[in-house]
Parts: structure tokens; C-alpha cells; sequence
């Protein structure tokens, strides 16, 4: 039985609205956690101090020490929660590609993960961006692609013209 999705994908490709889709569609009740929830969690400081998490004005993503620990928690948190029979879905950023998928893949040792990669077209992701209003601009097109260097998947959904519900539709048929 698959115990954790981990859906990788920029800023803006369209991993939240499949994973409101994929909590409508699956069977059984999965909890949505991810990279967004994290920051939230965090003290503003974590977001101002060196050594924490910096969204610079290019878009790009700056990630000190101090995240990376509490990332480090948060992972073994999910990962634990999965063990204790949660079902989660998980809406990660791999700044660091496959190394970043290496630390996911640890932790989830001996659980059963179904690894997708969400694409979209860096332009459409852009204007995604653009429209919720809440991203530094840049950010779409600065993770489009490098998200995804060295990682691998066991499934890809592209988002560029595809809708959630089917992107969901199509990774809910590969969960055991």
C-alpha cells in the first residue's frame, strides 16, 4: 500500500491544486503537507536572519543552516507520521534536485513512496505566478527545470495544458 506521494515540482507547476484533487479522489483520507507549510511554521526571523530561509527579489531561494535543521525535523516528522499510519502527500521544491530528493528518500526508508514529478512550461508557470499574487516574480522560471536535475520519478504529470483533476486522476491510478 502506497503510504506517501511526494510531488515535485517549481514554484506555481500546479502541486497544490492536484493534491486537492488527489485528496477528493483517493479513497482513503491523506493529509497535504509541504514546503510552503514548513516556511509558515517558521518564526518571520527564520525568514530576515542569515543562516535561515531568503526569498530574493530575483526569485531565487536562499537556504541556510537554521532551515536546513528544521527542514531536517520536518522530514523525519512526515516521514513518522506516515510510519504511525497517516497517509500524506507531500508538495516539495527540490532546490537541490536529486540531493534534495536523497535526504526525502532517508528518511522514508522502508516506506512506500510513489515519487512524481510535476512539470510545467516555465512561461505558463510565470503567468500562474503572476495571477496568485502571493510569489516573489522569478521564481517560476528560475525552478521550472532545475527542480527536477538528477531526480527520479516514478511518475510525471505535465500541468502546462493538462487540469489538476486529470493530473490527479492519473496518480491516483498508481496508488496501491
Amino acid at each position: 500500500m502506497t503510504q506517501v506521494i511526494v510531488l515535485n515540482g517549481g514554484s506555481s507547476s500546479g502541486k497544490s491544486g492536484i493534491i486537492r484533487c488527489l485528496q477528493a479522489v483517493l479513497p482513503d483520507p491523506w493529509l497535504a503537507l509541504g514546503t510552503d507549510t514548513l516556511v509558515e511554521a517558521m518564526p518571520m526571523s527564520m525568514q530576515t536572519a542569515d543562516g535561515g530561509v531568503e526569498f530574493a527579489a530575483d526569485g531565487a531561494v536562499i537556504v541556510g543552516p537554521g532551515f536546513r535543521t528544521l527542514e531536517a525535523a520536518w522530514i523525519e516528522g512526515i516521514a513518522a507520521m506516515a510510519r504511525a499510519g497517516a497517509r500524506v502527500v507531500v508538495d516539495e521544491v527540490f532546490l537541490g534536485g536529486a540531493d534534495s530528493q536523497q535526504r526525502w528518500r532517508t528518511a522514508l526508508s522502508g516506506l512506500r513512496v510513489l515519487w512524481v514529478g510535476v512539470r510545467c512550461d516555465g512561461a505558463v508557470a510565470a503567468g500562474r505566478e503572476v495571477a496568485r499574487g502571493d510569489r516573489t516574480i522569478g521564481m517560476a522560471v528560475s525552478q521550472a527545470e532545475v527542480v527536477h536535475q538528477g531526480v527520479t520519478y516514478d511518475l510525471e504529470v505535465d500541468t502546462t495544458r493538462a487540469e489538476s483533476m486529470e493530473c490527479a486522476r492519473t496518480i491516483a491510478a498508481r496508488v496501491e
